[in-house]
């Protein structure tokens, strides 16, 4: 293979990419983006998100934007929320499940103990036929067209699409509560970003 035929593979990703994340605001539905909006400014205990593979990596970030906008959430993972982690999880909290399908085992193990100690359940995934989705209390579809992999299968493009689906609405999140520079530079006097921060309240 070429150097041209490489960087015109690399290319083609990224455009595939961009393309969709371009189109999110077309084809998400937009009541479930503003209930799932509305539930997490409402809620009055914590998040955690939980999610297998790339979909793992999506949470991870999720639920350090949500932190950096003072909604406390975290990450767990499946395979220690069935031995013991699900204790973290209370009545006041949401769940946030993230799975392409929306029938991995590993996070539909949670379900029964969600629904046990009447946490709000949040599912995330292109299938709206899925086990997830079913028994979530708020289900928000995202889907892409396609992956970016030869097989269309490796999870780039519809991983991206969940980040920036949750970014955005971290954004609205911000507005929505009056969220402060002050606020910021309090849990965030680190790096360059915290430098920024504390000059700008000089």
């Amino acid at each position: 293979m070429t150097d041209q035929e490489i960087l015109e593979k690399i290319y083609r990703c990224i455009q595939i990419e961009a393309e969709s994340i371009r189109r999110l605001p077309e084809i998400l539905e937009e009541a479930s983006v503003l209930d799932t909006a509305k539930a997490l400014m409402a809620r009055k205990g914590k998040v955690i998100l939980s999610g297998c593979g790339t979909s793992a990596m999506a949470a991870k970030k999720i639920a350090h934007s949500l932190c950096c906008i003072e909604i406390p959430a975290l990450f767990m993972t499946p395979s220690d929320a069935v031995h013991g982690g699900l204790g973290a999880l209370q009545e006041e909290d949401i769940l946030i499940l993230i799975s392409k399908d929306g029938n991995t085992q590993e996070l539909v193990n949670l379900i029964p103990a969600c629904k046990s100690k009447r946490a709000m359940l949040i599912g995330v995934s292109e299938n709206p036929d899925s086990t997830i989705a079913k028994a979530a209390d708020l289900y928000l579809k995202i889907k892409v067209e396609q992956e970016p992999c030869c097989f269309n299968m490796l999870a780039t493009a519809s991983t991206l699409a969940v980040i920036a689906t949750f970014d955005a609405i971290c954004i609205a999140l911000m507005q929505m509560t009056g969220y402060t520079r002050e606020q910021f530079a309090v849990i965030h006097p680190g790096g360059a970003v915290g430098q920024r921060l504390l000059h700008h309240l000089e």
